[in-house]
């Protein structure tokens, strides 16, 4: 067990129990999307609460079955936020839904930690997509990725049956918004590694527009060549020199590189 999965593990019992002892704690925690704007807590708190001990003994298993693994993959405070974030927009999914479909009622109340759960399935099957698993009562194992295609189906299913006039007990749309929170969430992180940085540092600045390489030009100009090493000195005036007699995309990405190097921050 790792330090975020226990005590996930601990406040969502804790609180099932707490919530079945005050029932006013329930209602003042769930999310209801008609009340959201004078709740707005209920968009955190709503992930805590469960339906009952089935409702929560599930999810409870799908966190302790993936979540060690993937906390220690991205780190404690990495997996909390995605957890959280998972959950958030599962919860803004089952606030706008209603109000885009008649068929979904705006007073009916969501709770539970499946679209938080969801998300981190998703970012599960993204590090380990060929990892086999057994789903009861299939007695056949099959690969998480294979798993994920079929959660989302059955998903859209339920929503097709809610529009169609079926009332479905399962907040499927929730779900989807848990996978929609998590892949956010993994692109933002991909896009903000220390990898994709160096690489934008490596090309200047280059493909993202003309200000980003106005600024760059800028900085480079304000480099106290005085400061520099001779042998750099000689290199800041040739590539200067190139800047100004060839215009900024002349200049390669080693060139923009030493440029940053020595450029303000």
């Amino acid at each position: 067990m790792t330090p975020w999965v226990t005590r996930l593990l601990f406040a969502n019992v804790a609180l099932f129990f707490l919530s079945g002892a005050v029932p006013s704690l329930f209602a003042m925690f769930a999310l209801v999307p008609a009340w959201v704007v004078t709740r707005p807590w209920t968009l955190v708190t709503y992930m805590f609460l469960h339906g009952g001990f089935w409702h929560l003994g599930f999810n409870m298993l799908v966190l302790y079955f993936f979540g060690p693994r993937l906390e220690s993959r991205l780190g404690g405070r990495v997996f909390l936020q995605l957890y959280l974030f998972s959950g958030l927009v599962a919860g803004l999914v089952s606030v706008i839904v209603p109000f885009l479909l008649p068929t979904f009622s705006t007073m009916t109340a969501v709770v539970g930690a499946s679209g938080a759960l969801y998300g981190l399935l998703l970012a599960f099957a993204h590090y380990w997509p060929d990892e086999r698993i057994l789903i009861i009562p299939i007695p056949i194992p099959i690969k998480i990725k294979t798993m994920i295609l079929l959660a989302t189906l059955i998903a859209v299913g339920g929503i097709a049956f809610e529009i169609a006039g079926s009332p479905q007990r399962i907040a499927h749309h929730a779900h989807l918004g848990g996978f929609l929170g998590a892949w956010l969430f993994m692109k933002w992180r991909e896009k903000n590694s220390p990898a994709a940085r160096f690489k934008r540092k490596a090309d200047g600045g280059r493909g993202h527009g003309w200000l980003p390489d106005r600024d760059a030009a800028r900085r480079w100009e304000s480099i106290d060549r005085e400061s520099l090493h001779p042998v750099n000195r000689d290199a800041y005036d040739e590539i200067m020199e190139k800047l100004r007699t060839q215009g900024l995309p002349s200049l390669t990405a080693r060139e923009r590189a030493f440029l940053d190097r020595f450029s303000p921050a």
